[in-house]
């Protein structure tokens, strides 16, 4: 195989009869952030434990930082940062225990714990809460300790499993903040999220998956290229009034959906298609044009429809 820190081919995962993971094939670059997008349900999270050692793959191939799991997977462990998607901090413990125990259990001497855990809490931002019991920490700050606590090891790569779910804005932002300079020092991550935006900020590529498949891969904007267009023109019309108006502008977008409320046209130039509808006599309550994003791409590629 490849100097690829991660490298999968045909990689599959069952569980009884189903299969969560259908035969992907996924490569890892060292000093890269890598992302997985998907539905729920889509094998992200299957893939991620397999990644982590924590789940044996059921047919295919894998090598994770050039070693095989099944042969060698407490050596891969030692050597990686997992952020859960859950925190499971020990909550009766202070913040810089939480630290203390956990890179005891790399057997790294007292001293040199301590040494790393004022460094940790100083990145991110938690040494005013040292000594405060972790059961009294916000959500924002729950998930900086626990990043902080996969960095004990100075791991040679990170899995993050939806980093930011459930944190407000600001939380959000000062957590892409804390990885970008764990990129900028060289670390390569693996990401699930959910959030079309942190993909874009963070993702140096990625991969949708949507049933157990692969169904896109490359840059950001490469995908956004490939799937989308440069621009969408946003119409919201009141509703029921939007049905009659598709076939009319279908011919002025590359591509036009139509949503309860609005009407979307994929164009290239947002501004010289609202001039043609205008043309038309089309008359929205009011009126968007704005770039394509990620978000656009996800839902083209796995539907609008919840999967159950």
């Amino acid at each position: 195989m490849s100097d690829s820190l991660v490298q999968a081919r045909g990689l599959r995962k069952r569980f009884g009869e189903f299969e969560a993971v259908r035969g992907i094939d996924i490569d890892v670059r060292a000093g890269e952030v890598f992302g997985f997008l998907g539905p729920n349900g889509a094998g992200k999270s299957s893939t991620m434990r397999m990644i982590a050692c924590v789940s044996p793959r059921s047919d295919g191939e894998l090598q994770v930082l050039g070693m095989d799991p099944d042969v060698d997977g407490p050596q891969i462990r030692a050597r990686l940062g997992v952020v859960p998607q859950q925190d499971n901090l020990d909550v009766e413990l202070s913040v810089r225990d939480n630290l203390h125990v956990y890179g005891r259990y790399f057997g790294m001497s007292r001293a040199a714990v301590r040494v790393k855990a004022t460094e940790l809490l100083d990145f991110v931002q938690l040494t005013d809460r040292a000594d405060d019991p972790v059961e009294q920490l916000s959500g924002g700050m729950k998930r900086r300790l626990t990043i902080a606590r996969s960095l004990v090891n100075d791991p040679e790569l990170m899995l993050l499993d939806e980093p930011t779910t459930g944190l407000d804005p600001q939380a959000r932002h000062l957590l892409w903040d804390r990885l970008f300079r764990l990129k900028q020092h060289g670390a390569t991550l693996i990401i699930t999220t959910h959030y079309m935006d942190e993909a874009e900020q963070l993702c140096d590529r990625l991969v949708v998956m949507d049933g157990g498949l692969i169904v896109a891969e490359g840059s950001p904007q490469e995908l956004i290229t490939r799937y989308s267009t440069r621009e969408v023109l946003e119409l919201r019309f009141p509703p029921g009034a939007e049905a009659s108006w598709p076939e009319t502008l279908r011919d002025l977008a590359d591509r036009v959906e139509q949503l309860p409320d609005r009407l979307l046209l994929y164009a290239a130039d947002g501004e010289a298609v609202l001039a043609a509808a205008h043309r038309r006599g089309v008359q929205p309550t009011s009126t968007l044009v704005r770039r394509s994003t990620l978000e656009d791409v996800f839902l083209r590629l796995t539907g609008r429809s919840l999967v159950h």
